[in-house]
């Protein structure tokens, strides 16, 4: 058996520099050395490095693309995958890569670090050791491995900003992989997406402003699905339809997703042909809504954000 690490930076292989802690070359590489020296890791693997290392808060779609290439092009080759990646974008990553993947054969398992290996107390070395572990044991499919837990990449989330158990996913017996008769890699293509969370008193004026240049709008809303009634708010609304605007509509809710037309707080949605996206989370949303944006039109991109891909939808 035979991995591939790849390794794109983020906290874990971070030190400290005059701005603060930033990735450093050469950490990662020498713990799995001494853990693979240790008996800890007992696995062939090679490693592939983003050039430069980047926190994940500078990611973009274009890192996807390249993470997704690099295991596209070793699929055949190595038997699973680990990819190391900064915590602050990791689940909009391992959703990515689970949309992006198709017909995925192999397990991927995307794992980082709340606390750099160079401090000592570190989290990170443990991640390693069982990233490594479930990429050999996982089911096909992109695996989030952290702090113990073997989560499934498209309904994760980042819960905690600082503890070590800062993932979490309210599902875990869900195939996190496209099924297809062969392995594919989807291309993100760049989009401009609005992601517009309502908030009491809103000013759809200023909501107009925020999509006057968006491709698509993820609308977070109020519990199952409400969003103001008010006649500007239904306007923008309108002229969100008017111009054949995809609106994904998600609740903001943690858990229980949308139940569109249950209240009558919510019937606006239908004046933007608003497409339900019940239970996903905005950390899937965001990728498939972009993935969907890129191969589809009309209404097949309609069907293709309200139909489950990869265990992102279970509502």
């Amino acid at each position: 058996m035979r991995l591939c690490v790849i390794h794109t930076g983020g906290t874990i292989g971070s030190v400290m520099t005059p701005t603060g802690f930033a990735p450093k070359p050469g950490l990662v590489e020498e713990t799995l050395e001494q853990l693979a020296t240790a008996g800890q890791v007992q696995v062939a693997y090679d490693m592939v490095l983003a050039d430069p290392l980047i926190d994940s808060s500078q990611a973009q779609v274009a890192d996807w693309n390249w993470i997704a290439g690099e295991i596209a092009a070793r699929h055949d080759s190595h038997d699973g995958f680990v990819v190391i990646h900064g915590t602050d974008s990791l689940a909009y990553a391992a959703g990515a890569l689970a949309l992006a993947l198709e017909g995925l054969a192999k397990p991927v398992v995307v794992t980082g670090s709340m606390v750099p290996l160079s401090v000592q107390g570190n989290d990170g070395a443990r991640n390693l050791v069982e990233a490594m572990a479930a990429a050999c044991s996982a089911a096909p499919g992109v695996w989030v491995q952290f702090a113990g837990q073997l989560l499934p990449g498209t309904r994760v989330q980042k819960l905690n900003s600082v503890a070590e158990e800062a993932f979490g996913a309210d599902r875990r017996d869900l195939a996190p992989v496209v099924v297809a008769p062969a392995f594919r890699q989807q291309v993100f293509a760049p989009q401009s997406i609005a992601v517009i969370t309502l908030t009491p008193g809103v000013d759809p004026v200023m909501l107009g402003d925020m999509c006057a240049r968006a491709d698509g709008v993820i609308l977070r809303c109020f519990g199952s699905g409400n969003v103001p009634g008010d006649t500007v708010f239904r306007s923008f609304l309108r002229g969100l339809a008017s111009r054949d605007m995809p609106v994904l509509a998600i609740s903001q809710c943690a858990a229980g997703g949308m139940m569109m037309g249950t209240y009558s707080a919510g019937a606006a949605l239908a004046d933007a042909r608003a497409i339900d996206g019940k239970d996903m989370t905005l950390e899937v949303a965001y990728p498939k809504l972009m993935l969907g944006l890129s191969r589809f039109q009309g209404s097949d991109l309609q069907r293709y954000l309200a139909t489950a891909q990869c265990g992102e939808i279970v509502a």
